[in-house]
C-alpha cells in the first residue's frame, strides 16, 4: 500500500515537472523561478578547521558562546577518563600526524587554495566564455534592432518631408499659375483699354476735323473778306488805344 502511494506521489510529482517544462518551453523563456541556473556552491564557515560554523549555532540559543567548547572539552575529558577512548600508542602516531598535517595546513594551505581557486575561476570563466560571448551577439543584435527602428522611424520622417515638400512645391506652382492668370487678364484689360481710348482719340479727332472742314466749306470768300476786314479794324483800333 505504502509502495503504491509513493509511486503515485513520484508520478504526480513528474507530470507537474513536465508540464512546468512545457509550460516554460512553450513560451520560449527559461523558467528562472522553478528551475534556476545552478550555481557553484562555495563551503561553509568552519570553526577549528574542521567543526562547521551550524554546529556551534545549535549551542548558542541554549547554552551561550562557551557552550559549544564546554560541551567538546567535557566529551573528551568523559570519553578518555572512563577509557571509552583508549590513549595507545597509535593514538600519539596519530597526534603528531595531526600536528604535521596542521602544521602543512597552515603553511602551505593559503597558497594552495589560492591556486586552485584560480584553476576553478579559470574552468569556470572557461565554460562561461561560450555564454558570454552568445549573450554579447545578442546583445548587439537587440541594439542592431533597436538601430535599425530608429531610422525606421526617420525614414518615415523623411517621408513625411517629402510629403510636406511636394504639398509646398503645388502650393508655389499654383501660386504661379494664379500670378500667370492674373497677369494675362490684365495684358488684355489694358489692351482693351488702349483700344477704347484709341478708338475715342481718333473718333474725337475725326469729328474735330469733319467740323473744321465743314465750318471752312461753309464760309464764302465775302464772309471770309469782311471777317478779315473787322479783325483788321479791331487790330487797328486797339494800336490806337495802346498809344
Amino acid at each position: 500500500m505504502l509502495s503504491r502511494v509513493a509511486l503515485r506521489t513520484v508520478a504526480a510529482r513528474q507530470s507537474a515537472s513536465t508540464a512546468l517544462v512545457a509550460r516554460g518551453s512553450s513560451s520560449g523563456a527559461r523558467d528562472e523561478q522553478n528551475f534556476p541556473r545552478p550555481v557553484r556552491g562555495e563551503p561553509g564557515k568552519v570553526r577549528l578547521g574542521f567543526i562547521p560554523e551550524e554546529w556551534f549555532q545549535l549551542f548558542h540559543s541554549k547554552t551561550g558562546v562557551t557552550g559549544p567548547y564546554t560541551f567538546g572539552v567535557g566529551l573528551a575529558t568523559y570519553l578518555c577518563s572512563k577509557e571509552i577512548y583508549v590513549m595507545e600508542h597509535e593514538f600519539y602516531s596519530g597526534l603528531s600526524i595531526f600536528i604535521m598535517v596542521y602544521v602543512a595546513a597552515k603553511k602551505f594551505g593559503p597558497p594552495l587554495a589560492k591556486y586552485l581557486d584560480k584553476e576553478v575561476d579559470a574552468v569556470e570563466s572557461e565554460w562561461n566564455e561560450g555564454r558570454q560571448q552568445t549573450i554579447t551577439t545578442l546583445e548587439e543584435s537587440i541594439a542592431a534592432e533597436k538601430k535599425s527602428q530608429w531610422q525606421a522611424a526617420g525614414q518615415e520622417l523623411l517621408v513625411q518631408a517629402k510629403k510636406e515638400n511636394v504639398l509646398l512645391q503645388l502650393e508655389a506652382a499654383y501660386r504661379e499659375r494664379l500670378m500667370t492668370a492674373y497677369n494675362e487678364v490684365k495684358r488684355r484689360l489694358d489692351y482693351q483699354l488702349q483700344k477704347a481710348t484709341l478708338e475715342r482719340n481718333l473718333s474725337q479727332k475725326h469729328m474735330v476735323d469733319w467740323i473744321v472742314s465743314n465750318v471752312n466749306k461753309s464760309i464764302t470768300p465775302d464772309q471770309e473778306k469782311a471777317t478779315l476786314d473787322r479783325c483788321i479794324a479791331d487790330l487797328s483800333a486797339m494800336a490806337a488805344r495802346q498809344k
